[in-house]
């Protein structure tokens, strides 16, 4: 045992040994990855250097990095092995179904068999698990009723303080018709709809239809590095998981009605 443990810890240190390692780490545990546009603003910020958990969600085919060359070239499958599947309202890494070359990061708003539409940029969804359940589960939201079923409106921006609106962004026939409405439609089986929290400056399944799961390849596991557009480190940010960065989210909008209530209250500015 201690000869094979002696031969282990020679070979892991060799050129080849330290490849296999690093390899199998970005395979199957952690990649990394940098946010490149602000689609997932205020959750994730351009610049957030972050490791993906790549057992999150089963096992997604590994592809040699940078070349985006699969391991086994002669199968077109994007997954080696299923596993658990996205949950709503986790944030997913995945890649989107127009080009598999490339890795997307958005929020799963909806499951298969969930039902979605958007009017006046506002998502309503109708759970797959119907009415009595909505009703049970959504006391504290607005549920509306259309075509005979109960939909919760914008179900996620009160536990996801991170999804937001541009009002700079009207319906003026400048900007994309899907941000604004969205025909109804019901989500395909091991198909998942995914929405950037930035909702007006996003590209995602309201253009290009829904993610199937073996596209999926993790979710964010926590910011290592991050540096803004002045070349800037975000100390703050870095070691956090997603959760705590929604959690200073919460905390800095709670900061901002703070002010603007004692301005309101006592003339403060």
């Amino acid at each position: 045992m201690k000869e094979f443990l002696h031969k282990t810890y020679k070979f892991s240190n060799s050129w080849t040994g330290t490849i296999i390692i690093v390899l199998f780490v970005i395979f199957f545990i952690a990649q990394a990855f940098k946010i490149p546009s602000g689609s997932m603003k205020d959750s994730l910020l351009i610049g957030d250097h972050l490791f993906a958990k790549k057992f999150a969600y089963g096992i997604p085919m590994p592809h040699i990095p940078f070349l985006e060359v699969s391991i086994m070239p002669w199968s077109d499958r994007l997954r080696l092995m299923d596993g658990d599947t996205p949950k709503r309202g986790d944030i997913v890494i995945f890649r989107p179904p127009h080009n598999p070359k490339q890795h997307f990061v958005k929020r799963c708003v909806a499951l298969p068999g969930d039902e979605l539409f958007i009017s006046d940029k506002n998502l309503y969804l109708h759970h797959k698990e119907g009415d009595a359940w909505i009703e049970e589960n959504f006391k504290g939201h607005e549920i509306v009723v259309f075509a005979g079923k109960l939909w919760v409106k914008n179900p996620y921006t009160k536990e996801h303080l991170g999804i937001h609106h541009d009002e700079k962004i009207t319906q003026n026939g400048q900007y994309p018709l899907p941000i604004f409405h969205f025909a109804p439609i019901r989500i395909d089986e091991n198909h998942y709809f995914m929405m950037g929290d930035n909702r007006d400056h996003s590209n995602d399944s309201r253009f290009w239809g829904a993610v199937p799961y073996e596209n999926i390849e993790g979710t964010p596991w926590f910011v290592y590095f991050s540096i803004d557009d002045n070349w800037e480190i975000r100390w703050d940010r870095i070691g956090k998981t997603p959760t705590d960065l929604e959690g200073d989210v919460y905390l800095q909008k709670a900061i901002a009605e703070r002010k603007k209530q004692d301005k309101d209250d006592y003339g403060i500015y």
